[in-house]
């Protein structure tokens, strides 16, 4: 049987309704916002999901109410992991998700969680204007995808039985690292890696399917993986753990925007930087704190330890990522030129 473009739609959506099919079928002047994190408000909530509705609400204003965006929380509109690959085929508007969850069909996102190559906020916004940035975006474009907001986020790990901090503790351990990448790196120390979305750890660890789980702060809280984790390393000081979370758009979606709507998304879009960064941080320090309210032990990073990684990092991670392809080298070389 061929393949339609109706039986793709069906496959990939995350609910059969028709109110929630994709873009393609959108009035014009709307715009659906797809991500996984739980529901908030404009002032409530993960940061995420805020930022999301301050850009639809933004955006509607900007254009006296010619361009409106909804927003579907909690992968209510699509799965997870099927969102970048509908973005890039025009099945869906826009999404906030992280860029290295299409690390199996673009290996040049991989770069979004790559173990150490990112050392902090500052430099993570450095990526945008920086050669990197525009090696990375230029890949994405060619695949059909525009980031409108560069979101970066610092993580640390949960775990249940016992704390991972320097590589030597992750011997033995079944740990979600978050990407390819990160998984290298944890089986260099010995661990097992286990791959899922961030809105399914919660279950994993739960069950005991899995011992710790790298993620970001403001995943930690919102997924409220404290009722089962009993120490946390936090991101708050040091980290080899930034994640690039971008709010992308479907480029097909984009190009059929009016020109004046086009420039609205992406003004708004680069004005939400300054918000993702100060709530990125602010959850670095709220997830720490939390975490030690609910009696787990929180540790920070020193220097010493967070070089090991990194060492780890470069042989394994960093190695492997460079030989994919020239656009890999190269997106490496750059980034490296920003340590």
């Amino acid at each position: 049987m061929q393949l339609t473009r109706r039986h793709w739609l069906a496959a990939t959506a995350g609910t059969a309704a028709a109110s929630c099919l994709p873009s393609a079928f959108a009035q014009a002047g709307s715009l659906k916002i797809s991500h996984q994190f739980p529901s908030g408000s404009l002032t409530e909530g993960d940061f995420r999901d805020r930022l999301c509705r301050k850009f639809a609400a933004e955006v509607e204003k900007r254009s006296s109410g010619a361009l409106k965006a909804s927003v579907y929380p909690g992968s209510s509109l699509m799965k997870t992991n099927a969102q970048f690959s509908a973005l890039r085929k025009g099945a869906l508007d826009m999404s906030l998700v992280p860029l290295s969850y299409a690390g199996g069909e673009v290996a040049e996102t991989n770069a979004g969680l790559m173990p150490a190559l990112v050392p902090s906020y500052e430099q993570g916004a450095a990526w945008k204007n920086a050669e990197v940035g525009k090696l990375l975006s230029k890949v994405l474009d060619d695949k059909g995808v525009m980031i409108v907001s560069w979101v970066w986020q610092a993580g640390g790990v949960a775990s249940r039985g016992r704390p991972l901090v320097t590589p030597d503790d992750a011997k033995g351990l079944k740990v979600r690292g978050g990407s390819r990448e990160m998984d290298m790196m944890l089986k260099n120390a010995g661990a097992s890696v286990i791959s899922l979305p961030s809105n399914e750890i919660y279950a994993a660890m739960q069950t005991g399917a899995m011992d710790a789980a790298m993620t970001s702060s403001t995943s930690f809280i919102s997924f409220k993986l404290e009722e089962i984790a009993k120490h946390l390393t936090s991101g708050r000081q040091r980290t080899y753990w930034f994640m690039l979370e971008p709010l992308m758009i479907s480029k097909e979606v984009f190009s059929k925007l009016p020109k004046a709507q086009q420039d609205i998304v992406m003004a708004v879009g680069a004005e939400m930087e300054a918000f993702a960064m100060e709530a990125a941080k602010a959850d670095d320090k709220a997830a720490a704190e939390i975490y030690a309210k609910a009696g787990a032990k929180v540790y920070d990073m020193d220097e010493p330890t967070l070089k090991k990684w990194q060492a780890i990092a470069r042989d394994t991670a960093w190695k492997d990522f460079g030989e994919k392809n020239e656009s890999c080298a190269a997106i490496l070389k750059a980034a490296q030129k920003l340590l």
